[in-house]
């Protein structure tokens, strides 16, 4: 099956000479969430501002659906939706005028059955006749998404959809972003919250100075990269580790009171056994044990500072 959104060998250079991106090669697929990560001034908004026609690439080429971003403007801007992060005009708007609006901009028969559906699933409908000033916070970051929606595109991209909203909120958009992934509609977010790509994305994509780091289905991100921690808490504290555990690598908390061994999930050996003899002989016992499992975010950090 085609991607429905395929980018190659993408180049933006500025004309002071800073080059934004470099030779960027990615597919989305129809209905997945993608979830682009990266630090800031990595390129994220240079990119999404390409694909939406906003800013023009200097080398390559983008599709969106089979057409191309720039001989076939209308086709592709017509598929996709672009939700900013904040919506800064109209304050004496209604929420039914706006979504309607953006609807016309896009040259859309009326259709006020599909608008409303779009604004009773947002939980937006008992607003409709509302000024946009008089929102809270999460109904105003609704109507970002019902505005993109209104002109029934294919593809969504999600800027920084959750930036400075409490965690409830956060929650509440997760579960609009899965609706609409259910609905067929291909969501493509950038993100600082590496618990929101964790929570949300099928496939993660990381950017750094310009370039993909990593383009990665995130369960077998975390499966390949991912490293366990075995941390046994110590019956007896330890000043320093037993030259005869040498071998094994490992660390020792603070207060000496626990072991750490890191390992990596898909080793074929873990050493574990090894480790469990090695402590009896060297006559080191323990009360507890567990293991703790390397994040998203450590993983992140470590592919970004590694680059």
């Amino acid at each position: 099956m085609s991607p429905i959104l395929s980018i190659e060998n993408l180049d933006k250079t500025y004309p002071d000479g800073f080059q934004a991106l470099r030779n960027i090669n990615l597919a989305i697929h129809k209905g997945e969430i993608f979830a682009l990560l990266g630090p800031n001034g990595a390129g994220k908004t240079t990119l999404i501002s390409i694909i939406c026609g906003i800013v023009n690439a200097t080398g390559g080429r983008v599709t969106v659906d089979g057409y191309d971003i720039q001989r076939d403007y209308r086709q592709t801007r017509s598929r996709i939706g672009l939700v900013p992060q904040e919506l800064t005009r109209d304050a004496f708007e209604t929420v039914w005028d706006k979504v309607s609006f953006s609807r016309m901009l896009f040259g859309k028969p009326r259709d006020d059955a599909y608008l409303e559906k779009v604004l009773r699933d947002l939980s937006l409908w008992e607003k409709r006749n509302s000024q946009l000033r008089m929102l809270s916070g999460g109904m105003k970051r609704r109507l970002l998404i019902a505005k993109a929606l209104a002109h029934e595109p294919s593809v969504l991209f999600l800027d920084e959809p959750t930036a400075g909203v409490d965690v409830e909120l956060r929650q509440g958009m997760w579960e609009t972003v899965e609706y609409l992934r259910q609905s067929g509609v291909t969501v493509i977010l950038t993100t600082h919250y590496i618990e929101e790509a964790e929570e949300m994305a099928d496939r993660i994509g990381v950017i750094n100075q310009g370039e993909i780091v990593l383009v990665e289905d995130k369960k077998q991100l975390m499966r390949k990269l991912g490293t366990k921690q075995l941390v046994l808490q110590l019956r007896e504290s330890l000043e320093a580790i037993p030259a005869a555990l040498a071998d094994y690598d490992l660390g020792l908390s603070e207060d000496g009171s626990a072991l750490i061994y890191t390992y990596e999930t898909q080793s074929a050996r873990t050493g574990i056994d090894d480790l469990m003899q090695a402590l009896g002989e060297a006559g080191i016992r323990f009360t507890d044990l567990h293991t703790t499992q390397s994040s998203l975010e450590d993983i992140f950090l470590d592919l970004v500072n590694g680059s």
